[in-house]
């Protein structure tokens, strides 16, 4: 099978949202004078974590739309009622902190250079464009990928094999010719395994590694190993290049 296009997950995967999360977090919280009521950000971050995912699932299943779940995020994670513009107002002062904080992982350029002329790309992301375009921009990577998806406007996500087969129809090519890179190994691995596109887990040590769908990606632990991986499109079955 001949490779033509990667597309790839954001967070995580091309920039480092863990960090970038967690730095901004704590300096919210501190600015905001809550730091020591939420335990610090070592305690609060895996709350905002957990709340995230579950709103999140609301809006995966439908039940509310990508504002209405990041409010609501907020909301319960200060535990009390805010208007829709007080929420607004919180997430946009977090935003100042976490955006400082943004970063690219320092294999993402060279990998990216080294498919640049034999690859088409695009991107796949279970955000909303306003959000991962903005990103991209400000990363300066966003002139690099032909079409940017995402699960608010597609209205399904990852891992539902439908998401990733619109990134397949956006590039007019069938999923076999068409590898997914990301870090989750379930969302990411998984879903696009289960396509049908070469699926490519890039494990930055963020998911647990008892994840089920690690054993039908091939796991890498640098984009480095990205090229010839995609050149060789081993498929299934091929060992893990991950020492």
């Amino acid at each position: 099978m001949t490779i033509r296009a990667v597309v790839w997950d954001v967070d995580d995967t091309l920039f480092d949202y863990t960090t970038a999360d967690r730095a901004g977090m704590h300096a919210h919280l501190l600015a905001e004078g809550l730091l020591a009521a939420h335990g610090g950000v070592e305690r609060a971050l895996p709350r905002w974590r957990e709340i995230t995912d579950a709103q999140w699932a609301r809006f995966a299943a439908g039940e509310v739309d990508f504002v209405t779940q990041r409010r609501d995020r907020i909301r319960v994670f200060l535990g009390r009622e805010l208007a829709d513009e007080e929420a607004d107002a919180w997430f946009a002062r977090y935003l100042v902190h976490y955006e400082a904080a943004w970063s690219l992982f320092p294999d993402v350029l060279p990998a990216l250079d080294a498919l640049a002329a034999g690859y088409r790309h695009a991107v796949l992301s279970n955000s909303s464009l306003v959000v991962q375009e903005r990103k991209l921009r400000a990363l300066g990577l966003h002139d690099r990928f032909e079409t940017v998806l995402c699960a608010a406007e597609l209205g399904v996500s990852k891992p539902a094999a439908g998401a990733f087969l619109a990134a397949c129809e956006a590039l007019d090519l069938p999923p076999h010719e068409v590898a997914y890179v990301g870090d989750h190994p379930e969302i990411d691995g998984r879903g696009a395994a289960e396509a049908g596109l070469l699926s490519v887990w890039i494990d930055r040590g963020t998911v647990p590694v008892r994840a089920a769908g690690q054993a039908l990606a091939h796991r890498i632990a640098s984009l480095a190993e990205l090229p010839a991986l995609v050149r060789a499109d081993t498929r299934f079955g091929a060992p893990s290049t991950f020492g």
